[in-house]
Formats: structure tokens, sequence, C-alpha cells
């Protein structure tokens, strides 16, 4: 699927996070906003297990909700029965510190977070890679899963946000690990293609970075993933919107939503994957590589 052309989604955030959020005891929260595809669960509360204060009247940005369950409290059970308890304190940390930054609904969710290291488990991953860093929390979540010799080559032009979770990933053991690229994605999956020795030699890898360029990414990741590897896609129902007639999704989320419908076509059409979309967080699409 070719994905050219693509808008500047960091364009996009800075222009939400101009018109839609305002400070409340020391966390950046959602202001109300006309439309809100999905109930609002208190994103701070469910997904990063923290308080606040702020009053249900001031929620309802479009940006709220990436838990797809149409129930806080069962969404808040299976985080607080099965997540949590299990969660290593390193990444109970980096969740706290992405709580304040601006765009703190960009952060992976725990309970996909929980998911994709039984993934790294069970295929025994050693070499992955990660495109879209954020502040580190996946990263930081594979690092601890792979063997002490593995290797993540981790790509997000945003480093200022990466270095907010460094000092928990160095605390943790692990920065030697992870290969961080400063970089736009595309120009650095190009670059390790140029070496054969790459070709087929990935277990794993994650995509959580710009929705529109998701098709360009996974053409890729297909000559750099060995046979039996997994890909992972995250964002992949976008808050739900995809089953919503388009007049009807907020403006905001309308260019991902798009390429999104279509990158779900094309992976279900491609024979040389086997796909698993799962439910949590804000849907995730599981590919093994076939051939």
């Amino acid at each position: 699927m070719a994905c050219v052309g693509a808008p500047n989604f960091a364009a996009t955030n800075a222009v939400f996070i101009k018109q839609s959020l305002r400070w409340i005891n020391g966390i950046f929260l959602p202001k109300k906003l006309p439309f809100s595809p999905l109930p609002n669960y208190n994103k701070l509360r469910t997904t990063l297990n923290l308080q606040s204060k702020a009053s249900a009247k001031d929620e309802g940005s479009p940006w709220d909700d990436k838990g797809l369950l149409q129930s806080e409290e069962l969404y808040q059970y299976v985080l607080e029965t099965s997540v949590y308890p299990r969660e290593p304190e390193s990444l109970k940390e980096i969740r706290a510190i992405t709580a304040n930054h601006p765009e703190f609904y960009m952060g992976a969710t725990p309970d996909s977070g929980q998911l994709i290291a039984m993934l790294l488990n069970l295929i025994n991953a050693k070499r992955t890679i990660e495109i879209g860093v954020f502040t580190g929390y996946s990263v930081l979540l594979t690092a601890l899963t792979i063997p002490a010799d593995g290797k993540i080559i981790a790509i997000d032009p945003d480093r200022q946000s990466y270095e907010l979770g460094l000092p928990v990933i160095q605390k943790a053991g692990v920065e030697h690990k992870i290969d961080f690229n400063d970089s736009p994605a595309l120009p650095v999956l190009d670059k390790l293609l140029e070496d054969n020795k790459n070709k087929d030699s990935f277990d794993f890898a994650f995509v959580d970075a710009d929705k529109t360029s998701y098709g360009n990414y996974h053409e890729r990741l297909m000559q750099l993933v060995k046979i039996g590897g997994l890909i992972v896609y995250d964002n992949t129902l976008w808050y739900g919107t995809l089953v919503m007639p388009e007049e009807k999704v907020d403006e905001l989320m309308r260019t991902e939503r798009k390429y999104l419908l279509e990158l779900n076509r094309f992976l279900a059409a491609d024979t040389r994957i086997q796909i698993s979309q799962v439910t949590v967080g804000d849907g995730m699409t599981i590919c093994r590589k076939l051939f």
C-alpha cells in the first residue's frame, strides 16, 4: 500500500494541543471538545493508573480514550487484576512521567504492553525493531524482556520525549540493548536493507508511529523480519472511529482513519502473513510472516 504525500502528523498534534488542553493539578488534561467518539473513561485514571480531579464536564476530546471496552469498570478490572500487579516498577515510572507530557495520549497502554511481552517470549525474540518510541514505555518493556545480548533498533525523530524516560531505562540497566535512532523511520529502514545481513534477520517489529506511513513501513519490515517473526501495528482500530460515518468523525482524526481503513484491508488480503486483530488498547494487529 503506497502512503505517499502523508500530512505532518506532528503538526496535527500541535493544533490539538493548542486547542484542547488545559493545566489542572500539574497535569495537562483535555478540554471539552464538541465531539468524542467514545464515552470518556478518564484516561489518566484508567490507562495510567493516576488519579485526576478533573470533572466530567471538562472531558471529551477525541483523543481521550484508547481502551475499546465499553465499560470503565471492566477495563479497570482488567488493569488492576491482571496487568498492574505484574508490571515492573520501571514501567510504572515511565507511565507516571508520560502522564505529565502534553501528548500523554500517545503512550502505549499497559495491557498492550503485557501482550507484547508475551509475544516476545513466545518467539524467543532477540533482535527487534521499534518504530515510534515516544517516552520509551514499549521499548523499555522490550528491553526488559529480550535476552541480555538482545538488540532493539529504536526509531523516533522526537529525541526530547525519549530522553524523558531515558533515566528510567538507564536505572533499569538495559540501555545497552537499545540503539536509538533520532530520525524518521523510512531512511533508517532503507539503510538497514542496504546490508543483506539484515534481511530476514529480525524476530519482531512494533510500529506505533505516524499512521499514514504504516503501509510503507510494512513493505520494508517484511524484508527485515524473518519467516515466523512478528510485526505488530498499534492503533489499528483508531478510537473506534473506523466503523463510524466519516462525517461523524472529528476532523483531527479523519486522515489517519482513512489510512488505517486501507491498511486493515491490505493486511487482511496479504497472503504473506497470518494476522490477528486484537482489541487491547486502541486495537493492535499482529502479523506473523509466513514466507
